[in-house]
């Protein structure tokens, strides 16, 4: 069990990193005002890249570290790495070939599957045994903000009706990306909960 002191001190620290998220977010309408897009290329569609490939390589970092919780932390790493390759599908389109992200994605699809079949772990317990940290309801948190809440509250017909003829394309465009990239901060924030979790039960069992 942690000390309330850690535990307050880990909170504090995420605070500060989503404060930072939502500045970096402005950055643009800031620095750009009228002239903003907040298309692909911009700062917040790249932090979301970021966020993606950082919380594949966490949780492959406690795959590696947890035999336990090594097969659903392979099946996450997974998940946020296609979630990274679907975010760079217009880099991946214009600088590989058409249709190169989806290629991608079945290869991750296909790797993952053979690995957890060659592996001796059973994934129930791992998903289960997961479920049960704190870890696993972030990352829900985030999953839901990330493909469910962004997407509905950033329909297009939505902001239509509301700002009539004085609809703007770039409000729409930050309030989706803004939501996505907050889903996608919760998602780093799961999985560098699970690797401290991962951390701290092999120095105890070690002790």
């Amino acid at each position: 069990m942690q000390s309330f002191g850690v535990l307050i001190g880990r909170a504090f620290l995420y605070v500060l990193f989503i404060v930072g998220v939502a500045q970096l977010i402005t950055l643009e309408g800031y620095s750009q005002l009228s002239e903003s897009t907040y298309n692909e290329v911009s700062l917040t569609e790249k932090m979301q890249d970021l966020f993606g490939f950082l919380s594949c390589v966490f949780f492959l970092v406690a795959a590696r570290m947890s035999t336990e919780l090594r097969p659903i932390a392979v099946m996450l790493a997974a998940l946020t790495g296609m979630m990274f390759i679907r975010e760079s599908d217009s880099f991946l389109d214009h600088n590989v070939f058409d249709g190169a992200w989806q290629a991608l994605v079945s290869v991750v699809i296909v790797a993952t599957i053979v690995f957890l079949k060659k592996k001796t772990q059973p994934i129930k317990p791992s998903i289960v045994e997961y479920a049960r940290l704190p870890s696993a309801g972030v990352l829900l948190s985030g999953i839901l903000v990330t493909f469910v809440f962004s997407r509905l509250f950033g329909r297009r017909s939505f902001w239509e009706a509301v700002m009539g003829d004085n609809y703007v394309r770039v409000v729409k465009n930050i309030v989706e990306e803004g939501t996505e990239l907050m889903g996608y901060a919760l998602i780093l924030i799961a999985a560098i909960e699970l690797v401290l979790h991962v951390f701290v039960k092999n120095k105890r069992e070690q002790a």
